[in-house]
């Protein structure tokens, strides 16, 4: 049955119904209500609900919470999650699995409370200190952000890592129908790593991310890349939109690939071969949706100046030229402009 919920709540609520039963985190607009509905349903599930001092104190409360074996969650927006990137990396070093939600705003520094992808960069290329990877999602609406959170608590697990979800701030706000549904169940094991205690059974389970020995810091790289490059050919995730026959492809992710899907359409009544590659996941970046594409020209779509360009030409190998539309400050784009970058690149409708 659909229920018809604004975004953060649905995924506060998507959160408990996968498991989730620890919960850190610290208010910041445009994500209070994550930790609002939490601070209210969590407890009454049987979980743990903190507000911490500060988003640093938070993310190191996860840390705890998922060495002791935990299904944990924080949420922020952008300056709050850059505060966290120490304590990612940290999580990621030890192998740990937890779940972190996104809310992006503008930026740089404070910048505004409404909706931007800005945080592109920091989310993908690894905002904290060394040779680590995580799962990046990208939800395009509040359904795909429930679903989302849920296969982010069973991904988290099963390879041991932080998982990010990342929205801009406007699918946090805005209210649609949703649906609770479970994910595709993984094969998960028994956390037998996690520090709960031994009973006298067994010798205690150190969790730690400090490798004195370089030899043996460098073996742990290795194991940790060879987990990556089995998720990159694992857990890409992304939708073709009328990309076949497509003189002009554009790329977006999020609110802006709902703008850019209109804007898509609007170009086929008007005899422009549009199409639009949506990213699901922006880590591991889906390489598969740009193959034999007929394209002449790419728009890459953004709330930012620009950040993911450098991928979807990397994406492309160069050989098509890729082109930028996008707004930065929180303004949301409009789909003329994508219609309008489109016809110029094109030469107008065909």
């Amino acid at each position: 049955m659909k229920v018809l919920m604004k975004g953060n709540e649905a995924i506060a609520k998507a959160a408990i119904e996968a498991g989730c039963t620890f919960f850190a985190g610290y208010p910041i607009t445009p994500q209070n209500e994550i930790p609002e509905y939490m601070s209210r349903e969590l407890p009454k599930a049987g979980g743990v609900f903190i507000q911490s001092e500060s988003e640093i104190s938070a993310i190191n409360m996860i840390y705890g919470a998922a060495g002791a074996g935990a299904r944990a969650m924080t949420s922020s927006s952008s300056p709050g999650i850059a505060l966290k990137q120490e304590g990612i990396t940290y999580i990621a070093g030890a192998e740990l699995p937890a779940v972190i939600v996104n809310m992006m705003r503008g930026g740089p520094g404070l910048g505004s409370i409404q909706p931007s992808q800005a945080d592109y960069h920091m989310s993908t290329k690894g905002g904290g200190n060394g040779d680590y990877r995580h799962i990046v999602y990208a939800p395009a609406s509040i359904q795909e952000a429930v679903d989302m959170v849920q296969e982010a608590f069973d991904a988290a697990d099963y390879y041991r890592m932080p998982v990010l979800v990342v929205a801009d701030g406007m699918i946090g706000q805005m209210m649609e129908p949703v649906e609770f549904r479970k994910p595709e169940p993984r094969k998960l094991e028994e956390k037998t790593w996690a520090t709960v205690g031994t009973g006298g059974k067994r010798k205690p389970n150190i969790v730690n991310s400090l490798y004195l020995d370089s030899n043996v810091l460098e073996q742990h790289n290795i194991r940790l890349a060879a987990k990556y490059k089995e998720i990159e050919e694992n857990e890409a995730r992304y939708e073709n939109y009328l990309v076949e026959d497509a003189d002009i492809v554009v790329v977006a992710y999020g609110t802006t690939s709902r703008i850019a899907r209109n804007a898509v359409n609007q170009l086929r009544k008007e005899g422009v071969k549009a199409g639009l590659i949506r990213l699901k996941t922006l880590w591991p970046y889906p390489l598969k949706a740009f193959e034999n594409l007929k394209a002449s020209n790419m728009i890459c779509a953004e709330m930012s100046m620009g950040q993911m360009v450098d991928d979807v030409k990397l994406a492309v190998e160069c050989k098509i030229p890729v082109h930028f539309v996008g707004r930065a400050g929180g303004i949301v784009p409009d789909p003329m402009q994508i219609v309008n970058k489109a016809k110029e690149l094109t030469g107008g409708t065909k």
